[in-house]
């Protein structure tokens, strides 16, 4: 540092010499020349202009040496403040340096001594876990002994145990087994039963408000209704006159209508056979107008049966037009309404599938406003369910598989195609419009009066619903009650728990669903009673 001052001095030293000495040359120089002047002049002008000149010159050499001493003690301070001014930079900045250096070095101490305290809490813990590892072996090594004696002591026990329980090890486990299994299923059972009671109670709370709600509101003939198939005669000698000479009269008829005419003892009446609805009702109505005209001949009989055609396939389309319009919905094929108007003349279990198809367009409507659903779509789903029944007698197939075919032919949506295939259940109903029309069916068709169905077929369902009930392992007796609504399944308790009772009664109810077809639902009571019977003697 002291080197590094001492060439800043020598420096400014040069310095100050050089602005000394060159005013120094400058004016001897000047004075040079100023003293050739004065020579040439000398020679050209007299004596006393030389003493005047050499006064003046001297004169401005006196002035040129106070103006270089004067510049000289000038350019002396300023350098002096210049090397004043450096110097005191100089310091100033070394003594920042030397402050940061020593910064640095705390800093730098500071982390020394923190990678010291850390070394040693490394090594402090390295220790630590050599001891925790040489413990844990330790330990371990004591475990497996212990597991060993253990071992051993549980296969002294297990063989203890096999001798006294006269059972081997894996005996004894599934008959464990078995009764945990047990004891889980009838705890489950309970479960099951508790949790059911308690959805049954708020579902069927919410759903007979919907029901009830849609049934008030959907104002229905409750009358069963049936195509007539028997025409009253005026008198009995219009029987010869329908016959006609040699049966010509009758062959006419039969044979223009496709419908068989039965003309027995049976006063003042004729029986009309066949299986199409929509001919028996033209032969119907032919007979009729006939019968009223009194022409009867084989000419007439062809035109009054093509008049009656063309009147009835009129009235079949009005019919169809006015199940839209009451039920409120648009837009159907003109095949599909046609199709709606022949149901008119199409009964099951004695209820007119037209009605019925209304009725359950008008229910599904109903129910689908209290949910929130599309109405709409419940309503055109309920009125085409039935569809296939227009056109059962002519084609082969169920109903349902005939009335899907039908929808998707005339570009039905494909929910509705779902709906109409899942109202007897016989597809899984891919909407909740397509379950209220299942409801809404079973409604229509359970109501008081709306069906009937003949003995024969009834005692069978019946006997078919005890047949069902009896098959199951445990059913002492089983009884069809309610007109079939109810099967009444008396168990044997000793071969029959509380909780399998539960599961039996579901076993029943689907074998039931699978395999018997019925109008509304059917309640499965199982009965399981115990009765300890002693005699006092």
């Amino acid at each position: 540092m002291n080197t590094i001052v001492s060439l800043l001095l020598a420096v400014d030293t040069w310095a100050i010499a050089l602005l000394v000495v060159l005013p120094v040359i400058g004016i001897a120089i000047g004075g040079g020349a100023v003293w050739l002047i004065l020579k040439q002049v000398s020679k050209k002008r007299n004596a006393q202009k030389l003493d005047e000149t050499s006064q003046k010159v001297e004169e401005m050499l006196a002035k040129a040496k106070d103006d270089c001493k004067q510049l000289k003690r000038e350019t002396i301070l300023e350098a002096k403040e210049q090397v004043e001014k450096r110097r005191n930079e100089f310091e100033q900045e070394m003594r920042e340096k030397r402050a940061e250096q020593q910064r640095q070095e705390a800093r730098l101490n500071k982390q020394e001594d923190q990678l010291e305290k850390r070394e040693t809490e490394i090594s402090r813990k390295e220790q630590s876990l050599d001891d925790q590892k040489k413990n844990l072996v330790k330990k371990t090594e004591e475990v497996d002994k212990m597991q060993e004696q253990v071992s051993h002591q549980q296969e002294l026990v297990t063989q203890e145990l096999e001798r006294i329980a006269q059972l081997t090890r894996e005996e004894a486990k599934k008959q464990l087994t078995d009764e945990i299994l047990e004891e889980t299923r009838r705890d489950c059972a309970v479960q099951v039963r508790n949790l059911e009671a308690q959805a049954k109670e708020e579902a069927d709370m919410n759903a007979k408000n919907i029901i009830s709600l849609a049934i008030q509101r959907c104002a229905s003939d409750h009358a069963s209704e049936s195509t007539v198939s028997v025409v009253p005669l005026p008198n009995d000698d219009m029987k010869a006159r329908i016959i006609g000479r040699e049966g010509r009269n009758i062959r006419a008829i039969e044979n223009a209508t496709g419908i068989e005419l039965v003309i027995d003892d049976t006063p003042e009446v004729v029986i009309l056979s066949g299986f199409d609805p929509v001919r028996r009702e033209i032969a119907r109505l032919t007979l009729e107008k006939l019968i009223s005209d009194g022409r009867i001949h084989p000419a007439r009989i062809e035109e009054t049966v093509e008049k009656v055609t063309k009147e009835l396939d009129q009235q079949i389309k009005a019919a169809g037009e006015n199940a839209m319009f009451e039920v409120g919905i648009f837009g159907l094929h003109p095949e599909l309404i046609k199709l709606i108007g022949r149901l008119k003349f199409r009964t099951s279990y004695g209820q007119n599938v037209y009605r019925h198809s209304i009725e359950v367009a008008q229910l599904a409507g109903l129910m689908a406003q209290e949910l929130g659903l599309d109405v709409n779509f419940a309503k055109r789903a309920g009125l085409l369910h039935d569809i296939g029944k227009a056109v059962d007698h002519e084609q082969e197939g169920t109903h349902i598989q005939l009335g899907a075919d039908l929808a998707k032919k005339y570009k039905e949506n494909a929910m509705i195609v779902n709906a109409i295939m899942a109202h007897h259940g016989d597809v899984e109903p891919k909407t909740v419009e397509a379950i209220l029309v299942q409801a809404a069916d079973g409604i229509s068709g359970a109501r008081p009066g709306a069906r009937r169905e003949t003995g024969a077929g009834y005692v069978k369902r019946l006997e078919k619903l005890e047949e069902i009930a009896s098959s199951f392992k445990g059913v002492d007796k089983s009884y069809a009650i309610q007109a079939g609504r109810e099967v009444r399944v008396i168990v044997k308790p000793d071969v029959v728990d509380d909780a399998q009772a539960l599961f039996l009664a579901k076993d029943i109810a689907k074998k039931i669903e699978t395999e018997l077809e019925y109008p509304g639902q059917i309640k499965v009571n199982v009965i399981r009673e115990f009765r300890s019977v002693e005699y006092a003697k």
